[in-house]
């Protein structure tokens, strides 16, 4: 009897009608948007601006427009974990109010936080339980509102991010498609490179807190891409080996959309054409965990059944990894 493996067979977006250019950042912060572009590679991000609207709201869009394209009833849901590190507030978990508003009653959900390698670290968590034999259906939300820990004083970080949520459904595979290897990591010597200041146990929230701007993301942007260059090539290639993978027979590099620097040095560190390489970083930003399903969703035309596809990610913790995946439908 083959074992089974997690397959994804469906994945959708959402995307806020909002754009926020480099030329009105120029007008925000000391930028430009040549300094941007070469720099990071970044143009435009989608910004959430509806009052009232949050992580949820955009995770409850890509989840609905999945069930109706895959033909999925909400009942027939087993169970749904979100990524992400801007939930709506800090318990419940997000996951539980997108099950709820989308009206998903037959599963369990819980959120994973693992930055921007969160959708990585959450396909393969949810990848357990199918593979397990005991569920049949299981979406994966990748969902962030990065404008609501953004500081938009601070050019170092406010050209970065960009708002999105995503999903994909997971079903179980009997053939050679789905999910076949991982290499997950974490460092928390990372923890003080790239956090937010306050607003948890260690430092709660206070009048000081609020007052020296430490609710918004704080990057050391120079160690930070040394790491990610570093990690993120290293276990990308180390897939690669394990797996006797190459340029020839791997159809798709999916990177986590974070700068183009580091993404143009892990395709070369594979050896890999940038024809092969997913690229939607122009247009959107850095979504934290969004940016790889974002990619998948923007390019699902381009996939074939049985691709060899590679999905890598670096993220704060630090958090990094890789996952090894033969696409399991033609669009």
């Amino acid at each position: 009897m083959k074992s089974i493996r997690a397959a994804i067979t469906g994945v959708s977006a959402y995307l806020p009608e909002y754009r926020l250019t480099n030329e009105e950042l120029s007008k925000m912060v000391d930028t430009t948007d040549e300094w941007i572009m070469q720099r990071i590679g970044i143009k435009e991000r989608r910004i959430m601006t509806e009052k009232g609207k949050a992580t949820s709201d955009m995770g409850v869009e890509a989840v609905r427009s999945l069930l109706q394209k895959t033909g999925t009833s909400p009942d027939e849901v087993d169970l749904l974990l979100c990524a992400t590190i801007t939930p709506d507030m800090p318990f419940p978990a997000t996951a539980n109010i997108i099950a709820h508003k989308v009206g998903i009653h037959n599963a369990w959900s819980f959120d994973i936080n693992a930055a921007c390698s969160g959708f990585i670290f959450t396909l393969i968590t949810a990848s357990q339980f199918v593979e397990s034999g005991r569920y049949k259906k299981v979406i994966v939300v990748g969902a962030d509102m990065m404008s609501a820990i953004t500081n938009y004083k601070d050019r170092t970080t406010c050209t970065l991010f960009g708002d999105a949520g995503t999903a994909v459904l997971l079903e179980p595979s009997t053939n050679d498609n789905g999910i076949i290897d991982h290499i997950h990591h974490v460092d928390g010597l990372g923890r003080s490179h790239l956090h937010m200041k306050a607003g948890g146990s260690l430092r709660p929230a206070s009048h000081e807190t609020v007052a020296n701007e430490e609710h918004f993301i704080y990057q050391e942007g120079q160690t930070v891409f040394k790491y990610a260059v570093s990690r993120m090539a290293d276990v990308s290639v180390e897939m690669m080996e394990k797996h006797g993978l190459n340029s020839g027979n791997l159809a798709w590099l999916v990177p986590h959309q974070a700068n183009m620097r580091i993404i143009d040095a892990t395709a070369r560190r594979m050896g890999l054409d940038p024809s092969k390489v997913m690229i939607n970083i122009e247009k959107y930003g850095n979504t934290t965990a969004a940016t790889i399903p974002l990619c998948l969703f923007d390019y699902e035309k381009q996939l074939k059944k049985g691709d060899n596809i590679i999905l890598s990610a670096f993220g704060a913790g630090f958090t990094w990894g890789s996952v090894y995946l033969k696409w399991a439908y033609d669009s």
